[in-house]
């Protein structure tokens, strides 16, 4: 089974481990998430899980998001994703309704985050792509920050497609890969990781097993 879940990113802070040394850690908070539907291979096409964490307010669900949780006698759920497995083995042990928790990571040592970078709406090339700029000596005159030559000349008189620009900077889903599981607090469904996971505090987050580890 791929192990995955729902949650959403508390913040940052560091612990000390036994030896003194310090490790910054990303707090999640994992699950509870609850199993809305089960994707099967002759039916969909692919196996997959699909949770939902945190609960809707039903006046605020549609209600094709009121039917969809009910079938799982659950509330509607404001973040829906689904875990993909690799065929029919990884859905065993799995029913509709079931709520899993964060003791699914209890055996696993690193994970793959994924989120919603911040967004830092039109960006030049320095902030965005990280430019040097051009001089702020003498003979260079309110061009400290542009990008310099982008494009040819008379030929072929464009700008290739690709060329680093100014433009929208952020709000791109980033996958944080191979985070090292520092800690599991079971009561209270954190996960701790090392490293810094993408997007803002309380920002929705889907955690799975690493795939590279």
């Amino acid at each position: 089974m791929n192990v995955g879940l729902l949650g959403r990113k508390i913040g940052m802070t560091q612990i000390f481990q036994e030896d003194g040394t310090i490790v910054p850690v990303t707090v999640l908070e994992c699950g509870p998430c609850t199993v809305l539907q089960l994707k099967t291979e002759e039916r969909d096409g692919y196996s997959a899980i699909q949770m939902g964490f945190a609960d809707k307010r039903r006046k605020s669900a549609t209600a094709a998001e009121r039917g969809h949780a009910k079938l799982a006698e659950s509330e509607p759920k404001k973040f829906v994703r689904e875990i993909r497995q690799e065929n029919a083995a990884g859905l065993e042990g799995i029913e509709i309704g079931k709520i899993l928790t964060v003791d699914q990571f209890s055996e696993i040592r690193s994970v793959d985050v994924i989120g919603i970078s911040k967004g830092r709406g039109f960006a030049g090339v320095i902030k965005r792509h990280g430019f040097k700029g051009l001089r702020a000596t003498h003979g260079v005159k309110r061009m400290h920050r542009h990008p310099g030559s982008s494009g040819p000349s008379a030929d072929p008189s464009r700008t290739f497609p690709g060329v680093k620009k100014p433009g929208h900077y952020g709000v791109a889903r980033v996958t944080a890969k191979n985070l090292k599981v520092v800690k599991i607090d079971l009561e209270s469904n954190l996960l701790l990781v090392k490293g810094a996971v993408p997007g803002p505090n309380g920002a929705f987050v889907t955690i799975r097993q690493s795939v590279k580890a």
